[in-house]
């Protein structure tokens, strides 16, 4: 009898009956099917092991470049802020304390009359603090031409200690007309700080 015979003539529910070859045949059959098995499954689980641990690296890694940009510009952002620093102190050095605000008002008056304009208002008003100084607004009502208005501005804003102009409003003064120039009108807002701490120094 051939092996396809036997092959054809087994019976499924008693394999001890068997022909040793088949037996044989049969076991190997199993035995490589079991091992494949084991193998796909452990391969599996480690491909889906091996792409979380790639997926974790690619994240670490992103991490870690982000930490050596900030370590590199480290010294930098120090530097940045060191003269940031600076630069306040010196912007609050320039705010005049206390005791120098009434010079300061002399010299923004001084510096109107040495362009040459004529003063109808110069009027101080209160104090508005702020955070860590405080406001002085200073109303002006000046009369004269464009050249002198523009020689005040430059001159109060090149004094040494911080003026700002605000609110500029120039209108016809209706006075006579000198040198066929006809005199302006301007009104505008002079605003000056003082520096609170120098106060809380002082007390």
């Amino acid at each position: 009898m051939s092996l396809i015979d036997d092959i054809n003539n087994l019976d499924p529910n008693n394999p001890g009956v068997w022909p040793l070859p088949i037996k044989i045949i049969a076991f190997v059959v199993v035995f490589v099917g079991i091992v494949y098995a084991g193998w796909h499954f452990d391969i599996t689980k480690q491909r889906e092991t091996l792409a979380g641990l790639e997926l974790k690296e690619k994240d670490e890694i992103e991490v870690l470049d982000a930490k050596q940009k900030k370590a590199a510009n480290l010294n930098a952002l120090k530097e940045q802020m060191k003269e940031m620093e600076q630069n306040f102190g010196d912007m609050v050095r320039q705010l005049p304390n206390k005791t120098e605000v009434a010079g300061l008002l002399i010299d923004i008056s001084q510096t109107g009359l040495a362009s040459g304009l004529e003063f109808k208002l110069f009027e101080p008003t209160g104090e508005a603090p702020k955070e860590f100084y405080a406001e002085l607004p200073i109303n002006l009502t000046v009369v004269g031409n464009y050249h002198q208005f523009g020689e005040f501005v430059s001159g109060i804003a090149a004094l040494p200690r911080i003026v700002t102009t605000h609110n500029i409003a120039i209108r016809s003064s209706g006075g006579d007309v000198v040198d066929g120039i006809p005199p302006l009108e301007m009104t505008a807002i002079a605003k000056t700080y003082r520096a609170l701490e120098e106060e809380s120094e002082e007390n």
